[in-house]
């Protein structure tokens, strides 16, 4: 069960596809763009960018910025911000705190990202958040089909979502993509386990995993 919004959910679906997988979209959240203005761009060095989203999201505005380097926290965000017009000065593969670690402590950075921003746990650098867009919950998504699943968690706040719509958790199977995405599921799930790094391929392989455990004696 792919849980994260469209358009990223395809993303990840033909990934698992391609795996051997059997992948069915199940949304908790729906993106929704938000108004915003474009900052002086003298005032920064590059953008910070830590999801396909934002790129998606921001609208025609982005062009505005395109002067700027970028550092992408994943592969999946730099294909979007490169498809957006921009050069990539770095791509992480671990998450936002590596990434960070890895580049200039002096850097100023823009940051488009979403409402609901994690703060980098050290930061050298003088990053300013800039959102322009917010993922609202779907009231009712469809969980019927959910026992006997593996639920892939790409975030901590779909962990704590997911948790609390599902009520029998001994039957779903759940691969989280980071710590944090993991202790907001909390117990009683039948098999709850983090994927060795932080992106889809690794995520993909910790649920083909679980998706073929062996049958119990």
């Amino acid at each position: 069960m792919v849980l994260r919004p469209e358009v990223a959910a395809e993303a990840t679906i033909a990934k698992a596809v391609a795996a051997g997988l059997e992948a069915i979209s199940m949304p908790l959240f729906r993106i929704e763009p938000v108004e915003w203005r474009a900052p002086d761009v003298g005032s920064f060095d590059g953008l910070l960018l830590t999801s396909a989203n934002a790129v998606r999201s921001a609208g025609k505005g982005l062009e505005d910025l395109r002067g700027l380097k970028a550092f992408a926290v994943g592969e999946a965000t730099a294909e979007a911000a490169r498809g957006a017009g921009f050069d990539i000065a770095a791509t992480g593969d671990s998450g936002i705190d590596r990434l960070l670690r890895s580049i200039d402590g002096d850097l100023r950075l823009l940051h488009p990202c979403g409402a609901d921003r994690r703060e980098p746990r050290e930061v050298r650098q003088r990053i300013t958040p800039l959102v322009v867009y917010r993922s609202r919950p779907i009231d009712e998504p469809n969980l019927s089909c959910a026992s006997g699943q593996v639920a892939l968690i790409h975030s901590p706040r779909a962990g704590l979502r997911f948790a609390e719509l599902v009520a029998d958790r001994n039957s779903i199977a759940v691969a989280a993509i980071s710590e944090a995405a993991l202790e907001a599921l909390g117990e009683g799930w039948e098999k709850a386990e983090v994927a060795d790094a932080p992106n889809d391929d690794a995520l993909l392989a910790l649920a083909a995993r679980l998706c073929n455990k062996p049958d119990p004696e």
